[in-house]
């Protein structure tokens, strides 16, 4: 159902400002057979696709050569006799190789198997040129023949990829690294974000493909330091405000087809995390009109929160799945974390309303952050353990100790010591996603500590490209390459927006010292 809070002067503002997409065709790099040894897959290339003639049980497996998000077309031919029964094939498309070994027929997690990249069709007529109708993300296309008459074998005869962005390379800015392992993570980001950059900014092009909060905050700080489409990230911050839930709140996600539409999903960080996308936003382009028009929005997700409060300001706890989102580790109570992250997005607002000269509802403003700001450390803060808690069993985590850093609930020597003790916190609960890592390489910036920020960013993000990763993943769990919050590997996002953080920080923080 669609909201009747629908701004339509937002709507009809933010429509005009999306980007057209960016054709590009991207041909087939190599033909290899991919197979698995003592559990480790291998991938070695072999004899051109259209060399082979293929019959009912046949496979090939089409290397793209890259990460590509669009829509594949296949010119196929024949030899033998006239084709006188249909083409029957399956098409699995997989943006990590490890797809390519999963039944989807085994799957039974809780995100809907639709989502899984696989197409089984029937071509009547062959010859002929074919391409599928929806749009795909992947490097690898196996293509298996499940029947076809045995007077004739099938020849793909060409095969390639329409490519989709809004954004193409030419249009990067140009960044010098400081070494060859961090001009790669640099690449692959700039990868992971180029192809989540469709209409809007996608959170990721396999799964979900819509436009999420916590997604676009991390994606328009890389872009801001990359393809600088800086309307793109405006007309999802007017998205945003002009499509809020029944009661002004930000939603979660939204959708644009078959018309823009917030979904039903609310999340207690997200919404507040507008504030800080449209504080960045008006950082990176002084855009004070569209901070104007968006403050009101802004201003009622604080109005909101407030409501979450109890009568010494501190966050109610919930139980509710996904209430906050913080990180996908299931075990994790996010009561600190998002008593954090409202002093995050309270400092923000505060800095806004000085821009704006706003100054009774800057006081306002101050008065409830410092309120809040207290009872993060008169209830939350374990004196013995040195460290905040979280929840009614009064649960340590790396998350809840990074977002009161970033609230700056503590500050100065007392923060960095903080960030310090983080890694070795007795049974804390730790990070499963670039998401949060995001966070806490920013937590350890905000505390000076460079040096450590490099090198975490160095060794999470480099561990998927050990694993060999083209664009960053979804979640990566260093101690469980294949962990999934969904109850199966098959439909993860290996290409997903929250992880592309190392190109806002690397050149941000960390270009080429000039001589």
């Amino acid at each position: 159902m669609i909201s009747d809070m629908r701004n339509q002067e937002f709507l009809n503002k933010a429509l005009s400002l999306l980007p057209a997409l960016k054709e590009t065709k991207v041909e087939v790099a190599q033909t290899v057979e991919v197979y698995k040894e003592d559990s480790e897959i291998k991938i070695e290339k072999t004899e051109t696709y259209s060399n082979k003639q293929l019959n009912k049980g046949s496979r090939i497996y089409l290397d793209f050569g890259d990460h590509q998000v669009g829509y594949l077309h296949l010119k196929l031919g024949y030899t033998g006799s006239h084709p006188d029964a249909p083409v029957w094939m399956r098409i699995h498309f997989a943006e990590n190789p490890v797809e390519l070994f999963e039944n989807a027929k085994n799957y039974s997690g809780w995100i809907c198997s639709s989502w899984i990249e696989e197409e089984q069709i029937h071509i009547d007529t062959i010859p002929s040129e074919i391409k599928l109708p929806r749009r795909y993300a992947f490097r690898y296309v196996m293509i298996e023949i499940l029947d076809l008459s045995n007077k004739f074998n099938l020849i793909v005869e060409d095969a390639f990829c329409t490519a989709v962005s809004s954004v193409d390379d030419e249009e990067l800015c140009e960044f010098q690294a400081q070494s060859k392992q961090l001009a790669r993570l640099d690449q692959i980001a700039c990868r992971t974000l180029h192809n989540c950059m469709q209409t809007v900014f996608e959170d990721g092009p396999k799964r979900d493909r819509r436009l999420w909060m916590g997604d676009l905050r991390m994606q328009a700080l890389a872009n801001y330091e990359t393809y600088q489409k800086n309307d793109m990230v405006k007309a999802c911050l007017y998205l945003f405000a002009a499509l809020p839930m029944q009661d002004g709140k930000v939603g979660a996600c939204l959708f644009l087809e078959p018309e823009p539409e917030v979904d039903d999903t609310q999340m207690f960080d997200y919404s507040l995390f507008f504030i800080n996308t449209l504080w960045d936003y008006y950082e990176a382009t002084n855009d004070r009109e569209t901070l104007e028009e968006l403050w009101p929005t802004a201003l009622r997700q604080i109005e909101l929160a407030k409501e979450h409060l109890d009568e010494e300001y501190l966050v109610r706890d919930s139980d509710v799945l996904g209430w906050c989102f913080v990180d996908w580790n299931l075990n994790l109570n996010k009561q600190a974390s998002a008593q954090g992250i409202l002093l995050y997005a309270l400092s923000a607002a505060i800095r806004i309303t000085q821009v704006l000269g706003e100054v009774l509802e800057e006081e306002k403003l101050a008065e409830l952050y410092c309120e809040c700001r207290n009872a993060a450390n008169v209830r939350l803060w374990d004196k013995e353990k040195q460290c905040y808690i979280s929840g009614k069993d009064r649960q340590v985590s790396v998350a809840s100790q990074v977002w009161m850093v970033l609230g700056e609930a503590v500050e100065d020597s007392a923060a960095q010591q903080l960030m310090d003790r983080v890694e070795n916190l007795d049974n804390a609960e730790g990070m499963v996603t670039p998401y949060m890592y995001h966070n806490y390489i920013d937590a350890l910036l905000h505390v000076g500590e460079k040096n450590k920020a490099l090198q975490k960013l160095e060794t999470y993000w480099g561990g998927m490209v050990r694993l060999g990763a083209d664009t960053f993943w979804e979640l990566y769990n260093p101690e469980n390459a294949d962990e999934s919050p969904y109850g199966g590997t098959i439909v993860n996002s290996y290409c997903h927006a929250w992880s592309c953080g190392p190109a806002y920080f690397l050149r941000k923080y960390f270009k080429m010292k000039e001589e």
